[in-house]
């Protein structure tokens, strides 16, 4: 059996104490199916995404509708997707499967991002991509995505017929997340959009714990900057 392990350092150099915990954890890889589509190109687009276990389990699968635009946003936006949620299950092994050589060869560096569309979502999947374990991306013919490409496509028919407008809703076999258009992904907003927006509250420090003294906005996943300082 194999083990891969990571050390998480927490150090919170305060003047009075300084406090490190070390932790050694088991990190499984996950296999990711994803996908996107757009019916004219552009025109109406949706992804699906299917994650599994190494050993082929389904762990989750969702969908999302984007409204109008291209194939090649949509194979992002499903990738930004799934890198959003696999942070927020704490999967820090993750080996993407897509049916967009295009995507995984920019992805990989091979290519370079030209189309001014693209370069932000590419730039997003980046700086997800950077906080995983590890990370790999690979082109596989369309019969082994099949999966996530039926996502994907009941997305658009559900939005043909009515039954959801743009942004969609993303859906797990036990949790439904309605997203609202309004909303900008964790990974597109700029550091100034946030640093115009700062989150302020007190907070204890027990048990290891930092426990804020009044609730946080915060998205399922989302990471922040900190800045900590003792109360004197």
């Amino acid at each position: 059996m194999s083990f891969d392990s990571r050390m998480l350092v927490f150090q919170f150099p305060f003047a009075s104490f300084a406090l490190q915990i070390y932790c050694m954890a088991q990190i499984p890889q996950i296999i990711v199916h994803i996908d996107g589509g757009s019916r004219g190109n552009p025109g109406p687009a949706a992804y699906g995404v299917v994650m599994e276990s190494a050993d082929g389990s389904r762990l989750a699968e969702f969908s999302g509708y984007l409204g109008k635009t291209t194939n090649n946003v949509a194979e992002y936006q499903g990738l930004l997707a799934a890198l959003d949620y696999a942070l927020s299950k704490h999967y820090m092994r993750v080996k993407v499967q897509t049916d967009s050589e295009l995507m995984e060869l920019q992805i990989k560096g091979v290519y370079k991002v030209k189309n001014p569309g693209l370069k932000p979502l590419h730039e997003a999947a980046g700086r997800l991509i950077a906080r995983f374990e590890s990370f790999s991306i690979e082109h596989v013919p369309r019969e082994r995505n099949r999966e996530a490409d039926r996502l994907a496509n009941l997305a658009l028919d559900a939005a043909a017929a009515g039954g959801v407008g743009r942004g969609g809703s993303r859906t797990a076999p036990t949790t439904k997340i309605e997203e609202q258009a309004s909303v900008t992904p964790n990974a597109l907003r700029s550091p100034k959009q946030n640093a115009a927006n700062p989150l302020r509250t007190t907070a204890t420090f027990r048990n290891g714990v930092l426990e804020p003294h009044f609730q946080l906005s915060l998205l399922e996943g989302e990471v922040v900057d900190l800045e900590i300082y003792q109360k004197e």
